[in-house]
């Protein structure tokens, strides 16, 4: 069975392309994801389709409106029978990482809604978030661009989203760790040479470099998801395997 997915937008226009193109389009066209978007405006209840206003207490922009979000989450919902959570893009939520994309993508149905101007009525929040998400610490204008990247990083995790199931294995953060380096042709290019553990057929070796290039690179740039591998692995400091620090590495 297909993945739904539902997204609540005040710009369903900028889905368009995403939906349509690369590995969400190719997926949607194999019967993997649904991607439905709706436009929460179709559910204001006044003739000017007003989705916000002034919040109280004082204070800038204006705040989304309880009335048009609700009703749209719950004509969304009621149009299959498969339960999903509700998802709220906000800076507020946890923080988006591969471990939430993977409990996500787990499930039959996902409810994703965009918020815009500054922010939710806080009521929105209490009565339909099961799950708050954020992209990283910084705001953007509203929601979708989060709610585009959390579409795509769910997808291509989904079976038969990828033509090589196996691509999803060894990325960057499926295993705690940052990628090992990647290489293709030529062999050298303006003096950078591919190392030559990668060319020697030996698969253990190749194997074995790989991870201990994803251990040193994960050790030098994200000290923090380091620690955390550490701690959860109880792995010892990375060292150093013949072939590391050749040229053409940057680990």
């Amino acid at each position: 069975m297909a993945m739904r997915v539902d997204i609540l937008t005040l710009f369903p226009e900028m889905f368009e392309p995403i939906v349509a193109t690369s590995i969400i389009g190719r997926a949607a066209a194999a019967g993997v994801v649904e991607v439905t978007v709706t436009d929460i405006r179709d559910f204001a209840a006044n003739r000017h389709r007003n989705v916000d206003d002034a919040p109280f207490g004082g204070g800038p922009g204006m705040v989304m409106t309880c009335q048009p979000v609700f009703d749209a989450v719950e004509a969304v919902r009621a149009q299959v029978a498969t339960p999903g959570p509700v998802v709220l893009l906000t800076p507020q939520g946890r923080r988006l990482d591969q471990e939430i994309v993977g409990e996500l993508a787990r499930r039959d149905r996902l409810i994703l809604v965009a918020g815009h101007y500054e922010g939710f009525d806080e009521r929105i929040r209490q009565g339909l978030a099961d799950v708050e998400i954020s992209l990283g610490d910084f705001v953007l204008s509203g929601g979708e661009i989060p709610a585009m990247a959390l579409l795509d990083a769910v997808v291509r995790l989904l079976p038969g989203a990828l033509g090589e199931p196996a691509s999803t294995e060894e990325e960057s953060f499926s295993m705690g760790l940052l990628e090992y380096p990647q290489y293709t042709r030529p062999r050298v290019f303006r003096g950078m040479a591919v190392p030559d553990v990668l060319l020697n057929g030996d698969h253990a070796r190749i194997a074995a470099w790989k991870q201990q290039q994803a251990l040193e690179r994960t050790r030098r740039r994200r000290p923090e998801l380091w620690q955390k591998y550490q701690s959860q692995n109880n792995h010892p400091p990375a060292g150093k395997l013949p072939g590391a620090g050749q040229k053409g590495e940057s680990p």
